[in-house]
């Protein structure tokens, strides 16, 4: 064990309890083995591939009309092993299995409007959905899109786009132009879904305009539908004749019957992109059956959920974590939408919502957890959070300062799941884990099924080191290519060239002695000033400590034969950049890391760029400082925060 003191341990009652514990005793049981510990486990899941991933299955009670008896094939092979070679099922079937009254959606806007569909009533308006997709054309295979925000009939569109075995592929609304032509156009839609816009802080944005200029250099779009965002009957005046609104969708069903097509294991279901903020975006292909698998074993095992409880992830329809969070559906599970900014009116909407609706799990950016700390805001005690057993933080590493605060200021007995993965593989490499103890600043272990391991640039590897995270066997979720990548050069190009065979995700990671994690950085942005490599999140760890720093950004420039470390910071409102505070921030990051991390240049900067989903975009950064062009601004929340660092003076001096 780690012998850092937890900040949360389980109950040996909860530990007796949870879903991962019942799997363990299962697998002891069915396979005579001896697993006394999560190791045990973990190392079993890995070297028994087949059995493992054949009773998550059976565990988690997946539908389908064949299972068949052949669970992987071609297990020495990446890319090229394949799963479940003789099953066929509908992803889409497996999300609707449960019926009744009961709320299988809650959604809450900006202005606290609320939503509800029931479980019937989401059955029913896939059906018609489904129906009206088969009435323009639409087959297995073919692409069904959509630009909505994060409401109701966004789930309703994506299974009724599974059902018929079609491909969802979606974009937030708040994207440009250009940034959905350069998705979308790729992927030659055949239908549109459309919200007449969105809500984000305080104001009514109009999505209509938008999409009459995409649909134009869209010539395969057959028909778009128009969900109104805040009134359902609302009268939307239409752009032209190949546009219907969703009532009208609904109203023409009549008694439609539900019908799930019965599809390969590697059947398409979705077309994710990657962040684009570097080149065109990549269109990764993700399978039903390797999505479904690998997010029930997440849910039910990870973050121990069970029929009836309450998930909750901040998300828009542009980021990996909205189709994980609509998986949830497939294990019982209401899902809670929320759409709009998570600080109006201020910070506390998402702990409002948690509060009213009981929620049971509450997932979250680290970045979010940061800036609610940095609002001063204490949730615990504003907020009933009594229901709240997990939270769960991704989409850049959580710092210890975060974990501190989550204890502290939001709940003391909770299970605080920093975890790990991303959009190449819809799912999780490191996360949570119910039934052992959460350790500050660490993720608590690697998830079943997944073999990762640390390389060095060799390749060997490594335990208590830094290195690369990389995956050694194959799992469900890997994706089956890149849209368009006929030979499979660009999807081999950005998994696998580094080491053969072997799955390169591109974080910078270490795996301590007692199985946990520490990310440090993606390893694509490690600092390397003299040759010594240097995780960013090293940094920012120290940095946004901070009472004068609101948010950091830190790069390596190109300097003198070598790399010189260059912060730029976003300030406290009414603090100024002076060679005090430079001096506090130096020696913030010198007592604490090595004199290698402290910055050579610390730049005071209005605002930092970011993509949609909230991550910071240190690449774009380097790149534009070193006079690279940046051709995908659209790809960018805030595309206009890159001006300013482009011809800076103050990075041409010493």
């Amino acid at each position: 064990m780690n012998s850092a003191k937890p900040l949360w341990q389980p109950t040996d009652d909860q530990i007796s309890v949870a879903n991962i514990t019942q799997l363990k005793n299962s697998i002891e049981q069915q396979f005579n083995a001896s697993l006394p510990d999560y190791p045990a486990l973990h190392a079993w899941s890995v070297n028994n591939l087949d059995e493992f991933w054949s009773m998550v299955w059976d565990d988690c009670n997946v539908v389908a009309s064949n299972k068949g008896e052949r669970v992987l094939l071609n297990p020495e092979k990446m890319p090229g092993a394949q799963w479940f070679p003789d099953a066929r099922l509908n992803y889409a079937e497996n999300l609707l299995r449960k019926t009744g009254s009961e709320s299988a959606i809650v959604f809450r806007s900006e202005d606290a409007v609320r939503r509800a569909l029931s479980w019937d009533d989401l059955r029913d308006q896939v059906a018609a959905c489904a129906q009206y997709l088969k009435s323009q054309g639409v087959e297995q295979g073919d692409r069904v899109v959509g630009f909505m925000p994060n409401i109701p009939e966004t789930v309703v569109a994506m299974l009724a786009s599974a059902s018929v075995g079609a491909v969802w592929s979606s974009c937030s609304p708040d994207f440009g132009v250009q940034g959905v032509l350069d998705r979308f156009g790729q992927i030659q839609p055949k239908v549109l879904f459309t919200a007449d816009g969105y809500c984000y802080n305080g104001k009514f944005h109009d999505s209509l305009d938008k999409v009459s200029q995409c649909v134009k250099q869209l010539p395969s779009v057959k028909s778009v539908v128009v969900v109104p965002f805040k009134n359902l009957t609302e009268n939307i005046k239409l752009a032209n004749d190949s546009f219907i609104t969703y009532a009208s969708v609904l109203d023409s069903a009549g008694n439609a019957e539900l019908v799930f097509e019965q599809l390969p294991f590697d059947h398409p279901l979705y077309v994710m992109y990657s962040s684009g903020t570097t080149g065109a975006p990549k269109c990764i292909v993700h399978t039903a059956g390797g999505a479904l698998l690998q997010h029930l074993k997440e849910m039910r095992y990870h973050c121990n959920l069970n029929d009836g409880d309450r998930l909750f992830y901040f998300t828009t329809c542009g980021w990996m974590m909205w189709n994980w969070l609509v998986s949830g559906l497939a294990s019982g599970v209401t899902i809670m939408l929320y759409d709009g900014s998570p600080f109006y009116p201020d910070g506390n909407v998402i702990f409002d919502y948690a509060a009213d609706e009981q929620f049971n799990v509450l997932g979250t950016s680290a970045k979010y957890i940061d800036a609610v700390n940095k609002a001063g805001l204490k949730p615990g005690q504003s907020h009933d959070l009594s229901a709240l057993r997990a939270i769960l933080s991704t989409g850049s590493p959580l710092s210890p300062e975060g974990f501190d605060f989550v204890y502290e200021e939001i709940k003391g007995d909770i299970c605080l799941s920093s975890i790990s993965g991303g959009t190449d593989l819809l799912g999780c490499f490191i996360g949570g884990n119910p039934t052992m103890p959460v350790v500050k600043g660490e993720l608590q272990c690697v998830i079943l099924g997944m073999a990762v391991e640390v390389f060095d640039d060799d390749g060997t590897a490594l335990q208590g080191q830094k290195g690369e995270l990389v995956c050694t066997k194959p799992f469900p979720s890997m994706p089956i290519g890149f849209w368009g990548d006929t030979d499979g050069s660009r999807y081999h190009k950005a998994y696998f060239d580094r080491f053969d065979n072997v799955w390169c995700h591109g974080d910078f990671i270490e795996i301590t002695q007692s199985g946990s994690a520490i990310i440090y950085g993606r390893s694509d942005t490690v600092l390397n000033p003299g040759g010594v490599r240097i995780g960013t999140a090293e940094i920012y760890r120290q940095v946004e400590q901070l009472d004068e720093i609101q948010e950091s950004l830190v790069i390596g420039q190109n300097w003198n034969s070598d790399v010189r470390v260059v912060l730029f910071v976003r300030l406290t409102e009414g603090v100024l950049l002076n060679d005090a505070l430079k001096e506090k921030i130096k020696k913030q990051v010198r007592q604490n890391c090595t004199p290698r991390h402290v910055p050579a240049k610390i730049i005071a900067v209005t605002d930092i760029p970011r993509t949609k989903s909230g991550k910071i975009v240190e690449l774009a950064v380097r790149s534009i400082v070193h006079g690279d062009s940046i051709n995908n601004k659209e790809a960018l929340a805030n595309p206009e925060a890159l001006e300013f660092y482009k011809d800076l003076t103050e990075l041409a001096v010493d």
